[in-house]
C-alpha cells in the first residue's frame, strides 16, 4: 500500500521536520505510474451506467457488508428511479439526487434486492422525509475499498470503507447542528418491515426484512440484522415512525394518523415499515464522526461480534488499509504488462467485479442461516452465497478454478451444504433463499468443471448423487420443470416456457453429468447422459438451420419468427434471446452441430450471419461464447481473433457505461478478463480453453500450488504489428491447435502467441 502510505505521510508533512531530499523522492514515487499496483487501476464507476448494475461504493473481497450511495429514489432521479420502473441497482451514475448510503447491496444483478440500512448525514433541524433531506452531491472519488463524495446541501464530506462484515463511514461536519439518520423504511428490496432500538448515545441495534428477489418466493423473506456504533456520543437522539394513513372510523380519533412521530431520547424497541433513528450533535467547529455498522443474517449478537472482531480499536484508515491490501493481494494473482492505462483499468476492474459474488454469508464465528431448514449452521471455512448460476456457469467459476481454486472449492462445498439442507443443488441462491430464477441445471456443470480441473477436495460422490437427483426425478423437481417430456421426447414442448433454450440447458447439464460419470468409472451413466445431451438435434429445422420449438404433438410451432425474443422481449421457445442467439449454444457438440448445418462451410456461413445481421447480443449470456466458435473451423480462426478484439474495444471501456449491460454478478467481467488474456473456457464442464490474441504483451497468472504443479503460468504476445496469430508455442514447442486442455495449460509454464 505504498501510494496510500505516501499520501498519509504527505498529509502530516507540514507537522514534522523532514529531509527535503527524502521528501522529493517520496513525491516522485507517488507520481510515478510504474509504482501503481493492480488495485490502483480499479475504477468502481465502470458499470454504474448502461444498466451495468454495479455500485461505486466499497466492499471487501467477497464481503457481506458493502456501502453504496443511494440515488435511485425521488422524482429528481427520473427516469431511472426505483419506484417508476424495473431497477435493480442502488446507484445510477447519471442520477443526481442522493438520499443515503445503503449498507448491504448486490452487484450486477437483474432484480431489486437488499439496498437497505441507509445512513444519511445532514445538518440543521432533523428532517425524516428522504425527499426533503436528500441532496445533490459532488467531488465523487471511488477506489477499491473506498468511496467519498461531498453532500452539496450540507457541505458534509462523506467517506466510506469496509471490512468483510462491517461498513465504516466517516462524516466530516461543519460547525453547527449535525445529524446522522438511519432510515430503515427506504430501500431497494421489495420487502418491508423493520425493528430498531437505541442502546445508548453511541449504539443502535435492529433488523430490516428483505427478500422477494425477482418477485419470487415472498414467503421466504428474511432478516438482515445490524449493530451501529458511533465514535462520538450524540447530544440528542431519538426514533421516528410513520404509520399507515387510515381512512376508517379510527382516523377520526388518531391525531397521529399518517404523520411521522419523533420519539426523543427513546430507548424502546420500535417496529414498523417507515421507521428510523437520528443522532444529533452540536459542534462548535468542524468535527468528524465515524460510524461502524456490523451486519449479520443470523442475529443482532452476531452482528455486534462481527463489528467487534473485525473493526474494534481500528480507525477508518486502518480498515481501509486492510481492505486495500486484501484487494491488491487477490488482484495481483494476475499481473499484466504492456497495454495502455485504460486497458489495465478495464482489465483490473473486471477482475475486481468477479471477486464480489459469490460472497460471504457466514459470520465471524462461522454461523450462517441454513437454506429452508430455519436452523443455524456453522462452518470452519466460508459459506458462500449469491449463486447466479445461469450466468456464472459459463465462465466465472472457470476463472475462479484457474486463479482462485481455494475459493472455488469452498463454493462447491457451499453448494453441497445447500443440497444437505434443501434437498437440491442451488439454481439461483441468494442469502440462503432459493429464488429458482432462470432455467436449466447449472450447478451440475460447475461441479463437473471444477472436479475435472483437479479441484477434488470435496465429496464428489455426494455431488454426483445430487446431480443425478436433479437429472432423473420427474415429480416435484424444482430444478428441471418439464423433465418428463424431456426424457420421453428429448425436448421440452411449447407447454413449457422457453422450451428450446431450456432443452439446450438440460443438454449442457447432461453432458457434464456424462463427463463426471466417465471420470468416476460409471460407464452406463456416461452412455445414458451422453445420449441425452444431444437431444437438441430433434429441434433442428434443416430448412432454417436453426432450432425451433415443437408442440406437444411433435409438430413445429407455427407461426415461427426466428427474430422474436431479441432485446429481452417475450417469445415462444426461448428465454432472454431468440433463435439466432441460441443457435450455437451447444458447445459440447459443435461437431454434431456442424454436420447439421452442412459442414464447415455451412457452419461458418450461419455463424457469421449472427454478427453480420446484428443478432449477436454482447449483453446476454446465451451467445457470449459465439465469437470464439470460428476456432472450430480450420482456416477461419482469424474471424474469432478479429471479433474478440473488436467486441472488447466496442463494449468494455473506462467509463461508467463501460460494461455492455448487466454484469450478472461478474459474468460479463469474466468474459473480458479471459478475452484480454487470450484464452476462453469454450465448453463449460469440459476442461479446455480456446486461444485467441492476448491484449497485453505479457500476462503472469500466479497458480495455487495446493492444486497445481507450477506456481505460475505466463502468456506472452510477440508481434511487430496488430496482425493475426501465426504460431502458438507451448514451452517453446509449436502447439498445433487453437485449443488447449486445462492440464496442459497449468503445467505448461509458458504459452507464447506469435502474431504475423
Amino acid at each position: 500500500m505504498l501510494i496510500n502510505k505516501i499520501y498519509m505521510f504527505l498529509n502530516n508533512f507540514f507537522n514534522k521536520r523532514v529531509n527535503p531530499i527524502f521528501f522529493a523522492i517520496l513525491v516522485l514515487l507517488s507520481l510515478n505510474s510504474n509504482a501503481q499496483q493492480p488495485v490502483d487501476f480499479v475504477n468502481p464507476f465502470i458499470g454504474t451506467s448502461n444498466y451495468g448494475a454495479t455500485f461505486p461504493g466499497p466492499i471487501a473481497p467477497r464481503g457481506m457488508a458493502s456501502i453504496s450511495p443511494f440515488n435511485v429514489a425521488g422524482p429528481q432521479n427520473l427516469p431511472l428511479e426505483k419506484d417508476s420502473r424495473w431497477l435493480s441497482n442502488p446507484y445510477v451514475h447519471e442520477n443526481t439526487f442522493l438520499t443515503g448510503f445503503s449498507q448491504v447491496n448486490l452487484s450486477g444483478v437483474g432484480c431489486p434486492e437488499l439496498g437497505v440500512l441507509l445512513l444519511m448525514p445532514t445538518t440543521g433541524e432533523v428532517e425524516t422525509n428522504h425527499l426533503k433531506y436528500g441532496t445533490t452531491y459532488s467531488k465523487e472519488v471511488a477506489k477499491a475499498g473506498y468511496y467519498t463524495s461531498t453532500l452539496d446541501k450540507y457541505n458534509i464530506k462523506a467517506e466510506f470503507t469496509t471490512s468483510k462484515r462491517v461498513g465504516v463511514s466517516k462524516f466530516t461536519f461543519p460547525k453547527g447542528q449535525s445529524n446522522i439518520l438511519l432510515n430503515l423504511g427506504l430501500g431497494l428490496t421489495n420487502e418491508q418491515g423493520a425493528m430498531v432500538k437505541i442502546v445508548s448515545s453511541t449504539e443502535i441495534e435492529g433488523m430490516r426484512s428483505v427478500g422477494s428477489f425477482c418477485y419470487n418466493s415472498p414467503e421466504a423473506a428474511y432478516p438482515v440484522y445490524f449493530v451501529a456504533k458511533f465514535s462520538k456520543p450524540a447530544d440528542n437522539f431519538g426514533v421516528w415512525k410513520k404509520p399507515t394513513t387510515y381512512k376508517g372510523l379510527e382516523a377520526q380519533w388518531m391525531g397521529y394518523n399518517g404523520k411521522t412521530r419523533l420519539m426523543d431520547a427513546s430507548k424502546k424497541m420500535v417496529a414498523g415499515d417507515s421507521i428510523g433513528t437520528y443522532f444529533s450533535y452540536k459542534f462548535d467547529k468542524i468535527e468528524t464522526v465515524e460510524v461502524k455498522v456490523g451486519v449479520s443474517y443470523v442475529s443482532i449478537e452476531n452482528a455486534r461480534e462481527n463489528l467487534e472482531k473485525e473493526t474494534s480499536n481500528k480507525s477508518f484508515n486502518d480498515v481501509y488499509e486492510e481492505s486495500y491490501t486484501a484487494w491488491n493481494n487477490l488482484l495481483s494473482r494476475i499481473k499484466v504488462e504492456g497495454g495502455t492505462k485504460d486497458d489495465k483499468t478495464v482489465f483490473y476492474t473486471a477482475l475486481y467485479h468477479t471477486l464480489i459474488h459469490p460472497n460471504t454469508l457466514n459470520d465471524y464465528n462461522g454461523e450462517y442461516p441454513e437454506i429452508k431448514t430455519g436452523n443455524i449452521g456453522k462452518t470452519k471455512g466460508t459459506r458462500y452465497t449469491v449463486f447466479s448460476l445461469w450466468d456464472t456457469y459459463r465462465n466465472l467459476h472457470q476463472l475462479m478454478s484457474l486463479v482462485y481454486p481455494q475459493q472455488q472449492s469452498n463454493m462447491i462445498k457451499s453448494m453441497l451444504e445447500m443440497y444437505d439442507e434443501n434437498g437440491w443443488l442451488p439454481k439461483w441462491e441468494l442469502n440462503s433463499t432459493e429464488t429458482f430464477t432462470m432455467v436449466g441445471d447449472p450447478a451440475s456443470i460447475v461441479i463437473t468443471d471444477t472436479y475435472l480441473k483437479g479441484i477434488k477436495d470435496f465429496d464428489v460422490e455426494k455431488a454426483y448423487e445430487a446431480m443425478l437427483k436433479s437429472a432423473d426425478q420427474i415429480e416435484n423437481n424444482p430444478l428441471r420443470p418439464g423433465l418428463k417430456d424431456y426424457i420421453e421426447k428429448g425436448y421440452l414442448t411449447t407447454e413449457n416456457g422457453g422450451s428450446v433454450s431450456t432443452t439446450e440447458e438440460y443438454n449442457a447439464a447432461d453432458y457434464s453429468i456424462a463427463l463426471l460419470a466417465k471420470e468416476l468409472g460409471k460407464k452406463e451413466d456416461y452412455k445414458r447422459f451422453k445420449n441425452r445431451s444431444i437431444s437438441y438435434r430433434k429441434l433442428f429445422d434443416k430448412n432454417l438451420k436453426l432450432l425451433r420449438p415443437k408442440n406437444k404433438d411433435g409438430n413445429w410451432y407455427e407461426p415461427f419468427d426466428p427474430l422474436a425474443g431479441a432485446n429481452f422481449t417475450k417469445n415462444v421457445g426461448f428465454i432472454e434471446g431468440n433463435a439466432w442467439q441460441y443457435a450455437f449454444m451447444i458447445p459440447h457438440d459443435i461437431l454434431g452441430l456442424k454436420k447439421l448445418m452442412g459442414g464447415n462451410k455451412g457452419f461458418t456461413k450461419q455463424l457469421q450471419k449472427v454478427f453480420d445481421e446484428d443478432q449477436f447480443d454482447m449483453a446476454n449470456e446465451p451467445d457470449i461464447a459465439y465469437p470464439y466458435l470460428f476456432n472450430y473451423v480450420s482456416g477461419q480462426e482469424w474471424r474469432s481473433q478479429k471479433l474478440v478484439k473488436k467486441l472488447v474495444k466496442q463494449y468494455f471501456k473506462n467509463t461508467p457505461d463501460g460494461i455492455p449491460g448487466n454484469d450478472d454478478t461478474g459474468t460479463m467481467s469474466a468474459w473480458l478478463v479471459y478475452s484480454m488474456m487470450g484464452i476462453y473456457p469454450i465448453a463449460p464442464g469440459e476442461p479446455k480453453y480456446t486461444i485467441t490474441t492476448p491484449m497485453f504483451d505479457k500476462i503472469t497468472i500466479q497458480l495455487d500450488t495446493t492444486y497445481y504443479k507450477n506456481n505460475e503460468l505466463i502468456i506472452e504476445r510477440e508481434s511487430n504489428s496488430n496482425g493475426n496469430i501465426q504460431h502458438i508455442l507451448l514451452n517453446g514447442k509449436k502447439h498445433n491447435s487453437y485449443f488447449i486442455n486445462h492440464k496442459e495449460l497449468v503445467e505448461g509454464k509458458k504459452i507464447k502467441i506469435i502474431l504475423k
